[in-house]
């Protein structure tokens, strides 16, 4: 089992979920979130006001899969959050050591579903 976790543009979650969903992976938990790489932010004037903004908003996905799922996971990813520019965005991908479905009790790979 592994955790894969993405960051992305906002305005690519619909394209992603789409990928994902035509490789049969619906389960995740979408959050929002702030960050900064290779982008390093921008400068914006706003009435008068110079301000520097380093952090940029990006959306932060969080998918638990079987090991079979993995690749087909990245790849539906890449294929919905990839524009060819900087700031597309990251993808890691963690040991998960259990899952748990509260409503069953199952453990491991059952509980992913």
């Amino acid at each position: 089992m592994k955790l894969i976790i993405a960051y992305i543009k906002p305005e690519r979650l619909n394209a992603v979920k789409q990928e994902l969903y035509k490789r049969s992976i619906f389960k995740m938990s979408v959050s929002n979130a702030l960050g900064c790489g290779q982008q390093k932010g921008y400068v914006e004037a706003y009435r008068g006001a110079i301000s520097e903004v380093n952090l940029l908003k990006k959306v932060r996905l969080a998918i638990g899969v079987n090991d079979d799922y993995v690749e087909t996971t990245i790849e539906g990813i890449v294929a919905g959050a990839r524009t060819g520019h900087i700031g597309d965005g990251k993808i890691f991908v963690l040991p998960m050591e259990d899952c748990v479905r509260i409503r069953t009790g199952e453990h491991g790979p059952e509980a992913i579903g």
